[in-house]
């Protein structure tokens, strides 16, 4: 028999979340928006409050949580603002290499000190010629001297000024594709290491993103992720973990939209009746409601799989892409439903359709989604 009940440990999770997103992000999501200031305090009250950091083995420090209960946790993240949950999540991404691959020492050394204070990490892998084509990145690390020599430019990476260390990934034999490729772990103190200024963005603005360089900066050998040449295996790994989660974030967002309409419907009048008793109005609100069920149920067995020892990757694929193609639709119609409110910043759905539209581009866009289910469906 499927349950879809919640255990009372999961239900705690998400009354957890659920208060924190009312009394901590939603209160600020505007200002951080209007501004694009990095949300510090947020965050660091999310580490206070167990919320960062969920998939840290209690061997390391930390509570070690399922995918599932981490995308449950996504969701209620998600519900309150996409660019703070984001700046509260990433850290997950760049955690999730050294999770499948990490040796224990490097374990020991950088995920049990985030378990300890409220430290950030990165996931640099996007370059500027090579997003959703992982295998044409141009960083290298070539041995020298009994240590690794990294050179390359990093794009688009979350929480790049704040982070303590990155996950990089960098060519290691130039003439093997990708099975000349390694992940490893490098300090942010490293000397040769240039972030960039933060980038101008659409939606989520709270989110910090930035461009990542890297001029001869040397890493010890010890640090390499896993075993050399494996890193492309090890970086697409880590979204079998986190794609679930940015998934349930989409959700979280799309059921504000949902409950932004539903409020707002009941209360906006035309020719004397609520807008809610017309059809043209109350069946956009039927097929938000309906897409919010449907993408959660992806996400929750595709996290499922990977917690019960199954591989997900395909499942990850129908969550990621279903959840952000219906969060930018469910925004999108959620600004109609508001009419002309909906296109002013006094009114939340406009930042919602700002913030929705990043779910179908980072993590794999949805055409690469699709990409990863046909060569699944047509694999023999």
């Amino acid at each position: 028999m499927v349950d879809f009940n919640l255990s009372d440990e999961q239900q705690m999770l998400v009354d957890l979340a659920r208060s924190f997103t009312k009394a901590e992000i939603i209160p600020a999501a505007s200002h951080h928006d209007e501004t694009g200031e990095f949300p510090v305090e947020v965050v660091r009250k999310a580490w206070e409050a167990g919320l960062v950091n969920t998939k840290i083995p209690e061997e390391f420090g930390g509570i070690g949580l399922g995918v599932f209960e981490s995308c449950l946790i996504a969701e209620e993240l998600g519900y309150g603002c996409t660019g703070i949950a984001t700046a509260i999540e990433a850290n997950n991404l760049a955690e999730a290499p050294l999770i499948v691959a990490a040796s224990d020492e490097l374990k020991r050394k950088y995920l049990q000190p985030m378990t300890e204070k409220p430290l950030m990490a990165a996931y640099c892998v996007t370059e500027p010629g090579a997003g959703s084509d992982v295998a044409g990145l141009k960083t290298t690390a070539v041995r020298q001297d009994g240590q690794w020599v990294i050179n390359g430019t990093k794009q688009w990476i979350t929480n790049a000024d704040k982070a303590d260390w990155y996950f990089v990934l960098a060519k290691t034999d130039t003439g093997a594709g990708h099975r000349g490729m390694t992940g490893f772990v490098v300090p942010r103190d490293a000397p040769g290491i240039t972030v960039g200024r933060k980038e101008k963005n659409m939606g989520q603005r709270a989110s910090d993103t930035r461009q990542v360089v890297f001029d001869d900066v040397k890493v010890p050998a010890d640090h390499v992720i896993g075993e050399e040449g494996k890193g492309f295996k090890v970086a697409m790994a880590a979204f079998d973990i986190t794609r679930p989660m940015v998934a349930a974030c989409a959700v979280g967002l799309a059921r504000r939209c949902l409950d932004e309409c539903i409020a707002y419907a009941k209360e906006r009048k035309t020719f004397g009746r609520p807008i809610s008793n017309y059809q043209a109005v109350s069946f956009m609100v039927a097929d938000m409601a309906k897409s919010v069920e449907a993408a959660r149920l992806l996400v929750w067995k595709s996290a499922s799989l990977f917690d019960h020892g199954k591989r997900n990757t395909l499942n990850a694929a129908y969550a990621k892409c279903f959840a952000a193609d219906e969060a930018m639709k469910t925004a999108t119609d959620a600004v109609q439903v508001f009419g002309g409110y909906g296109f002013n910043t006094e009114y939340p759905v406009e930042k919602l359709m700002r913030d929705a539209k990043i779910f179908q581009i980072y993590e794999g866009t949805s055409q690469i989604q699709r990409l990863i289910m046909a060569r699944h469906l047509f694999a023999d």
